[in-house]
């Protein structure tokens, strides 16, 4: 078995891993390759592009709330509000530094080199105002037009759409469309659904403590956690 971590950093990765596996199946080789990356989107690009019949995908999802237990003795309300990054929990008795350490080490990450490290992001202003006001809404139907409205680089709804696309192959934010004909779902508003809470209360300036006790925000985040968890189920295999 052959592992390799971090493989997108490899300029034409895909293409020389496909040149080998081609060459090792002509020799029989029994090899079983994993290769492994923090950078979704570029990884989805370099196996759909080069790899297509080739290979098999595994997702490891954000951290489930019995993990968080499990690991590190959190609570069910702790879960709710810290969300399920490993990295993070020692960090979460000092709110200050746990936020930072999420808003830079791991959502600017995202956004700047995974999301933005795409051809196809022309208005990068719109998709990170489009992350703001998605972070501000979880769990709720907000339309295209009113997001517009919110947003101070006007782009379009089919651009807007693209942008919550790749934040959700990014397994940042995802919108969940309205079930049923497809008439119908081509004009609703998604719902949006946040894959880790941790994305959404780490920008904001309140506190845990603050969080909990309005109610109706609170309500807000555990929809949010539940859908998240559901939408991330069907991909654990």
């Amino acid at each position: 078995m052959l592992v390799i971590d971090e493989i997108h950093k490899v300029a034409g990765w895909s293409e020389i891993v496909k040149k080998l596996w081609d060459e090792g199946r002509v020799r029989n080789d029994n090899l079983q390759v994993i290769l492994l990356g923090s950078l979704s989107l570029l990884m989805q690009r370099g196996l759909t592009e080069s790899l297509a019949g080739r290979f098999q995908m595994h997702y490891f999802p954000h951290w489930s709330y019995l993990e968080s237990k499990e690991c590190f003795g959190l609570s069910l309300e702790e879960w709710i509000y810290f969300g399920g990054y490993p990295g993070s929990m020692v960090l979460r008795r000092d709110e200050a530094q746990w936020k930072s350490y999420i808003a830079n080490s791991l959502v600017e990450t995202a956004i700047a080199r995974d999301v933005m490290g795409l051809d196809a992001v022309n208005k990068p202003v719109l998709l990170r105002n489009l992350f703001g006001i998605c972070t501000t809404y979880p769990g709720e139907i907000v339309s295209y037009s009113k997001r517009l409205g919110k947003l101070h680089d006007a782009g379009n709804t089919t651009t807007l759409a693209h942008y919550l696309s790749l934040l959700s192959r990014a397994f940042l934010i995802s919108g969940l469309e309205q079930y049923g004909q497809k008439a119908l779902k081509r004009g609703s508003s998604p719902k949006i659904i946040v894959h880790n809470n941790a994305l959404i209360t780490s920008l904001t300036s309140r506190n845990f403590s603050e969080v909990r006790d309005d109610r109706q925000y609170w309500g807000r985040l555990v929809e949010n956690a539940v859908g998240s968890r559901l939408l991330e189920a069907p991909n654990q295999g």
